[in-house]
């Protein structure tokens, strides 16, 4: 058996597509099904080491960013994307899957042509509450379709559209609170902050966050996820700044947490710092953990500020717009939240509520059951 999975340019596609792709090993072995073959087709592989590690196999497929700007790049990547479909039809015809399962964003885009040229069946999966433009085309021919927000369905045909939620990898959501606090030193008897700035970071959060760090590490443990690029900076600023600190152990800086390290933190911390996307948002979730959301500001189709008032409607999560993230305001929300014990445990029913765990498993379940319907 063999599944194609399209997508995967940010770590937003990314990891859903790698805790969909555990769960489909696990449902092979469970089924005694000898053999299954899964490939990543996408533009980039944006971490080689995962791919290596779950033996899904890499093809890289040329695609072109549409965006909603003018650019003189939009141009050539009109000419990108139609060699990347001319490579996509002629090593799916050499290589034909069983089934595709689609992120949807420009990297699945030629995956998605050839699919329904060689009529693969296709299961969809839309992490945002808006739809993007290549999830909206492809929806029309998709066999399946699965939302994480429920506002998203309205965008797709009702007989074939569920909402299973946002698929998780399992070890980001078991974890260990005596864990965290032997990796991370955490100090005991005060609360814990974990911040995220997402897949890449956020040197946004990273200046306000050590804007205000005196005032953090005097009453939190602060545990800050600054991105790769951005980890050397901000761990050289804050060491200057909390050079005099009697708190300094209390802050620990890293330029990004592994999905072990980001369980057994989930148990250990009292809030959340966030970015918004989908990913973040329902890992925040099923962690049924309070938090403050701030959505980037120039996402595709704003995306991301419509996932954060979707949750915080929900009554899980309070907002800071970018444009007001000040370290006055950000303090202020912070300190806030965590003196307001009803409010919190609030945020926490609020939180699990919306959780809705298990998605990967039910997407692994529906795309073998395509497969081997298409193999027959």
């Amino acid at each position: 058996m063999k599944i194609l999975m399209a997508g995967g340019g940010s770590g937003g596609h990314f990891y859903p597509i790698v805790a969909v792709a555990r769960a489909l090993r696990e449902l092979a072995e469970k089924e005694r099904i000898a053999r299954l073959d899964l490939i990543l087709m996408s533009d980039a592989p944006y971490d080689e080491s995962i791919l290596k590690q779950e033996e899904i196999i890499f093809e890289k497929s040329p695609a072109g960013k549409l965006r909603r700007y003018f650019s003189f790049k939009n141009f050539s990547d009109i000419f990108k994307t139609f060699f990347g479909i001319l490579w996509t039809l002629g090593k799916i015809f050499l290589d034909m899957p069983d089934a595709v399962f689609a992120k949807g964003g420009y990297a699945s885009f030629p995956a998605l042509v050839a699919a329904r040229i060689f009529r693969i069946p296709v299961f969809l999966h839309e992490s945002d509450a808006i739809p993007g433009l290549v999830n909206r085309w492809a929806g029309k021919f998709a066999e399946k379709i699965a939302v994480s927000f429920q506002e998203s369905a309205l965008y797709f045909p009702k007989e074939k559209t569920a909402l299973l939620g946002n698929p998780i990898r399992k070890r980001v959501i078991n974890g260990n609170a005596d864990e965290a606090h032997r990796v991370f030193d955490l100090e005991k008897n005060i609360k814990t902050i974990l911040i995220l700035g997402g897949s890449q970071g956020s040197q946004k959060i990273n200046d306000t966050v050590l804007a205000i760090l005196p005032s953090l590490v005097e009453n939190y443990n602060v545990i800050h996820q600054c991105g790769k690029f951005n980890y050397e900076e901000t761990s050289r600023r804050a060491r200057v700044i909390l050079n005099d600190s009697s708190f300094a152990k209390r802050y620990h800086s890293a330029p990004f947490l592994a999905e072990g390290d980001l369980g057994n933190l989930s148990k250990a911390a009292d809030l959340a710092v966030s970015r918004a996307g989908a990913g973040a948002i329902f890992e925040i979730a099923a962690w049924g953990l309070p938090s403050i959301l701030i959505p980037l500001n120039n996402s595709a189709a704003n995306h991301q500020r419509k996932n954060a008032y979707i949750y915080v409607k929900r009554g899980a999560a309070a907002i800071i717009e970018e444009k007001n993230l000040k370290p006055h305001i950000f303090l202020f929300e912070i300190e806030k939240l965590l003196r307001d014990e009803k409010k919190m445990e609030e945020m926490k029913i609020a939180a699990r509520n919306f959780a809705k765990i298990g998605a990967a498993e039910k997407i692994a379940r529906e795309l073998m059951n395509m497969a081997l319907k298409h193999a027959q």
